[in-house]
């Protein structure tokens, strides 16, 4: 038995919906650690297709425990929905616990990252506006409101009275909006916490319980280590910590306990939102990247967006790995490089006539790196059908090897398509 933990490692929507969806068939505890409904994860099995954002994957399995973890923060009419669309589904849900440390998203949340986008103008980040960032901040403040606290009426009132009126003091003299009514939002988020009241839990002894049986464990997380609130291209970030510093710290789960990390590399690179994007490609080459018209096109699970693509960038890969602690690489979406004749990796940066052999920590300097690329020759070939590495194309096989050597991890998974028999397993990891 493992405990394994599987996070992003580019800039978020790297497929780890695909990879988490097969692992968490085979582990006992799934545990989403991180970040909120800004993150999606597309999901194809057996029951059909869904889009995931903040259940975790091992939902499909009724004997799996399913845990939204204490570094989350959650919108509860977004969860609630979550839950009723599987549950319409004919998926049971009776196996979801929510840590009572998670924080809340409330309506002022939203309000605040959507005013705040909109001050920014030329300079915004480009956020969901689902009040990710905000509520993070009031959890760094101290003036957060969790999900315990939905569980209990008399003492949401107390914590709401309090925050409502730092808020609509902001609301209405900084960004020039009507304060929100005391009385609408306590009553609706009371009734919410009714309905979430039978998943509420302190998840603390089931975490512990389940290391102490030593099951499977698998760490589930969102968006990708380049968006890490640290060590990612800030300000053009996410307001949590996607990377292992934060599997370990949103699952409760001590960094020791934890066997493997798998990062999940899509085999080329893609970008919601702004930011730099040194192997960043546009016209033709964009196009084939992006596979538009086809079911698993560039296009954002949350937001509907269209995805900005590039080439490979191992430069940033290979930070993501050393960072993370990275031993497995799971390479996804290997088949949209089929018709390619000539694939290019980034594996260097120039800046002032300097080669740079990582990100830089200023995004004005980063965004002015120009990419040293090497180019490999395609294999012309589909390969959908592939189900062992021995069947991949010899060009293919080199292309994956290579990805593994410049960051400097095994590969584990490579998949040729959405579907479960696409994955081709190399290493197995749990």
């Amino acid at each position: 038995m493992a405990v394994v933990a599987v996070v992003g490692a580019q800039w978020g929507d790297e497929g780890k919906g695909h990879i988490v969806d097969i692992l968490a068939a085979r582990a006992q505890t799934v545990i989403r650690y991180g970040g909120g409904n800004n993150a999606g994860h597309t999901v194809v099995n057996r029951h059909g297709t869904f889009k995931l954002h903040m259940v975790p994957a091992g939902i499909f399995e009724p004997s799996t425990l399913n845990i939204v973890g204490n570094g989350t923060v959650i919108d509860p009419k977004h969860f609630l929905g979550e839950l009723d669309g599987l549950t319409a589904r004919g998926i049971a849900v009776d196996n979801v616990r929510i840590s009572d440390r998670a924080h809340v998203i409330m309506p002022y949340h939203a309000m605040q990252d959507r005013f705040d986008e909109e001050l920014k103008g030329d300079a915004k980040i480009g956020t969901t506006g689902r009040g990710i960032g905000p509520a993070y901040a009031d959890k760094m403040a101290r003036i957060g409101i969790r999900v315990a606290d939905l569980r209990d009426p008399v003492l949401f009132r107390e914590r709401l009275t309090a925050v409502l009126a730092i808020k609509n003091r902001l609301l209405t003299t900084y960004y020039n909006a009507e304060p929100i009514d005391f009385d609408t939002i306590y009553r609706e988020y009371v009734a919410y916490g009714q309905r979430l009241a039978p998943y509420i839990a302190d998840v603390y002894p089931d975490v512990q319980h389940a290391l102490e049986a030593n099951q499977s464990i698998l760490l589930e997380g969102a968006q990708g280590v380049l968006l890490d609130i640290d060590h990612g291209t800030y300000p053009f970030v996410t307001s949590s910590q996607p990377g292992i510093a934060g599997a370990s710290q949103g699952a409760g789960i001590a960094p020791s306990e934890i066997d493997h990390v798998m990062g999940v590399f899509k085999a080329y690179a893609t970008r919601v939102g702004s930011g730099p994007f040194p192997s960043e490609v546009d016209g033709a080459a964009a196009d084939a990247l992006r596979q538009m018209g086809k079911p698993w096109a560039e296009v954002g699970t949350t937001t509907g967006r269209l995805r900005r693509v590039g080439w490979f960038d191992a430069v940033a890969a290979r930070y993501a790995t050393r960072l993370n602690g990275i031993d497995r690489l799971a390479i996804t979406k290997l088949d949209v490089l089929d018709e390619v004749a000539e694939i290019a990796i980034c594996v260097g940066y120039r800046h002032n006539g300097q080669l740079i052999n990582h990100p830089p920590s200023q995004p004005e300097i980063y965004a002015e790196v120009e990419p040293v690329y090497e180019v490999m020759p395609g294999w012309l070939s589909p390969t959908q059908h592939v189900r062992t590495w021995a069947d991949l194309p010899a060009n293919a096989q080199a292309y994956v090897n290579r990805l593994s050597e410049l960051c400097g991890a095994q590969v584990s998974m490579v998949s040729v398509g959405p579907g479960h028999d696409q994955i081709i397993e190399v290493l197995p990891i749990l």
